[in-house]
């Protein structure tokens, strides 16, 4: 046979972004177009042993091939799902998680290293052969908030509040929750695994499945990458990753270009002196220098950054004093800041340190505290070559996907996944919608949005989105590594 690394050779140029459509496994396309409903039971026993000529140069036949096996395998991983869903775990303590994913990818023959550059890192290598090096990535954490899905599986996990960044209270414990839907995309990253074991013959080249630690709060990606990652193991030529989000389950888009912000995570400390809530003129009041803060630096978004570059800058925690009549001598903020371009993010980072400092300043108080929480996150760019190669596969085995040109400007959500670009991996990153028909019309009905990532009522429809974000990993891997 000879092999091919590049299947998708002639690439439809200025193509036509496809309009959305419905989504799920009820509109997967028959391998010949005819209308789903048509009977073809029997044809190439059931779609799973192709001719070679057809199954070489019909990615219709290669994409009904993954619909079957993916609904074979789907049980086991939705009882790994719902395992994981259930007992989450905080960056850099994902230990069971990664346990777990370890066994799971040992018994596919991969050969799987754990704490690889941090304590939870996962990495698995799976060799078939000459052919490309193509990356998979998943993240592992979850967040320190309590779950209110009411699902039978829901997270009651509660951990040490001193397991996340910036909480100093060892008496304290917070929940857990896989509210980002990182348990979606671990489940989706398995069972991409074991599509591409299952249908070997048919690709040639090395997996290198990577389980990130901390994605949440920074630092996985990167003590992976000092650790020499791309050294130890062999360097992906490409690379491949998944995130669920609010949109109608089974919705796939792909965004052109960049397709994420940078970020920047901050606890800022005002500094004062206490004093009796009667005689403020003995105190000097870490209150008033926040709420100075909170209010000065919006004048930063909005009169010193361009308004046509995307940037923010929020605070999303002030916590100080203990009673109304305390002046307290300290008062603690938490923010973030996004932005999208390098020039922005050098601005909105000199501003805040200036604006803290003047504000203490103005006050005659001591010099605030600032602390960085992680390392923050680059903005992150999709290969347009790569999409356009990948594309007429997404085509054939999905309705209505949805191509995000480069001139639409990216969301200020970050992910920590372009660190792994900016170490040379041309790279697609997915995004997999996972709500389902019954909750939009229940949010509907209550005149409501529908719950995404973040959200404590987040729960994504597992089946419809672990399949989709399945097949799309793998589907892109056949077509970047397929043979003929």
């Amino acid at each position: 046979m000879e092999k091919k690394w590049h299947r998708s050779s002639s690439v439809r140029e200025n193509a036509p972004v496809s309009a959305p459509a419905h989504h799920g496994s009820a509109n997967r396309r028959p391998p010949d177009g005819r209308e789903p409903n048509e009977d073809v039971t029997g044809e190439h026993d059931r779609f799973d042993a192709c001719p070679a000529a057809f199954r070489g140069h019909s990615l219709r036949c290669e994409s009904a091939r993954l619909d079957r096996l993916i609904d074979q395998k789907y049980p086991e991983l939705e009882k790994v799902y719902k395992e994981l869903h259930a007992n989450p775990e905080l960056g850099f303590h994902e230990t069971r998680t990664a346990k777990r994913l370890a066994a799971e990818l040992e018994k596919l023959g991969f050969e799987v290293t754990v704490g690889f550059g941090a304590g939870t890192a996962l990495v698995g290598v799976f060799r078939n052969g000459d052919g490309p090096t193509i990356m998979l990535r998943t993240e592992l954490d979850a967040l320190p908030m309590e779950e209110k899905t009411g699902l039978d599986y829901a997270s009651r996990v509660q951990v040490p509040a001193t397991q996340w960044p910036g909480n100093t209270d060892e008496t304290a414990k917070v929940f857990v929750a896989h509210s980002c839907g990182h348990d979606i995309h671990m489940a989706s990253w398995l069972g991409a695994a074991q599509l591409l074991v299952e249908m070997k013959d048919d690709w040639h080249g090395t997996l290198l499945l990577v389980g990130e630690p901390a994605e949440e709060i920074g630092g996985g990606a990167t003590a992976m990458l000092k650790a020499g990652l791309f050294e130890k193991f062999p360097k992906p030529d490409f690379g491949f990753a998944m995130h669920v989000n609010g949109d109608p389950a089974g919705k796939i888009t792909v965004k052109d270009g960049a397709f994420s912000g940078n970020s920047d995570t901050f606890d800022l400390t005002f500094k004062g002196r206490g004093a009796h809530g009667s005689a403020p003129h003995l105190s000097i009041d870490p209150i008033v220098q926040g709420a100075r803060f909170v209010t000065d630096i919006q004048a930063v978004v909005s009169r010193e950054k361009d308004p046509r570059e995307p940037g923010v800058i929020t605070v999303g925690s002030f916590q100080a004093g203990t009673a109304g009549n305390i002046i307290p001598d300290q008062a603690k903020l938490k923010l973030t800041m996004r932005s999208t371009t390098p020039e922005t993010r050098k601005l909105l980072l000199e501003a805040m340190q200036r604006v803290a400092k003047t504000t203490a300043q103005s006050a005659m108080a001591p010099e605030p505290e600032l602390l960085r929480i992680g390392g923050g996150a680059v903005a992150g760019t999709n290969s347009s070559e790569l999409i356009g190669d990948v594309r007429p596969a997404l085509d054939a085995s999905f309705d209505g996907v949805v191509y995000v040109p480069t001139a639409v400007q990216p969301t200020l959500g970050v992910e920590t996944y372009p660190e792994f670009i900016e170490a040379g991996v041309p790279s697609i990153f997915y995004w997999v919608g996972g709500t389902s028909p019954e909750q939009v019309e229940k949010a509907s009905q209550e005149n409501r949005p529908v719950p995404s990532n973040h959200s404590p009522f987040f729960a994504p429809a597992p089946e419809t989105s672990i399949k989709t974000g399945a097949k799309v990993l793998a589907i892109s891997v056949l077509e970047k590594a397929g043979v003929d």
